[in-house]
């Protein structure tokens, strides 16, 4: 987002934090409340990464704070600058991640299914209690969970992932049932989103994954920043527990042919 963007955006007046933010989808979604006119703050693991990240979507618009998503301190002191410096948190995405292994789970070293759980699963639970307690449960707000398809619908290789991202649909649940009806939480499903997260999926062959699509191509972060827009928007006020799948169609194809 260039300076002139930041300039005609009108401020809405609130605030999101994004965790993961410094590039692929969590970046996409930065992008997208920005341009509506929210300030956020994003997280990650490096600070040049972010400085660049924060650069892109404006100073004044954007902070960040880095630090590994699993770490309490870390997600302490994300929720707590964001409200020294913008007084709010209206909004909680959850976009960090990790897929460190691949393979079937018969094979899979129980350390690293931990460490995933530890990312996907278990940081997004610190981060909704923290910006809860911090401003969500007196003001009211929305948290977006970034789940995957792979939660849904068995993925070969990726099996540890795909089930941390299915114990992500249930804590959208369990957390949807609790802070009602102040806070609104959904989660997203995307399919397979170029991002380089996601590059071991379609790298050097990306005609052929797109042709399992019947929208003919790969997801881009632009595509769960529009959807993160609309769950954290006034729109959706009617609307929580619930998965929204940003698939392509890719789950067309899973009927009888």
């Amino acid at each position: 987002m260039t300076a002139e963007a930041e300039a005609e955006a009108p401020e809405s007046g609130k605030v999101a934090l994004i965790t993961g933010g410094s590039r692929g989808i969590g970046y996409g979604v930065a992008e997208a409340l920005v341009a509506r006119g929210d300030r956020v703050c994003i997280t990650g693991r490096g600070e040049e990464a972010l400085a660049e990240a924060v650069a892109k979507l404006g100073s004044g618009r954007a902070i960040s704070v880095a630090g590994k998503a699993h770490d309490e301190a870390h997600q302490a002191a994300a929720v707590a600058r964001t409200m020294e410096v913008f007084g709010r948190v209206d909004f909680l995405v959850n976009n960090a991640g990790t897929n460190p292994v691949y393979g079937p789970l018969a094979e899979l070293d129980l350390n690293v299914v931990r460490k995933v759980y530890e990312t996907n699963v278990i940081s997004a639970l610190g981060f909704a209690q923290q910006t809860y307690r911090a401003w969500q449960k007196e003001n009211g707000g929305a948290i977006v969970n970034i789940a995957s398809i792979a939660g849904l619908a068995p993925s070969p290789f990726i099996g540890a992932y795909g089930m941390s991202k299915a114990a992500m649909v249930n804590l959208t649940l369990q957390l949807a049932h609790e802070f009602a009806p102040g806070v609104r939480v959904n989660a997203i499903a995307p399919a397979v989103v170029k991002t380089k997260f996601a590059q071991a999926l379609y790298e050097g062959r990306e005609s052929e994954a797109a042709a399992a699509y019947p929208l003919a191509r790969l997801g881009m972060p632009q595509d769960i920043g529009g959807a993160a827009a609309f769950l954290t928007s006034d729109q959706s006020d009617w609307i929580t527990g619930q998965t929204l799948v940003v698939d392509g169609g890719l789950f067309l194809h899973a009927g009888v042919h």
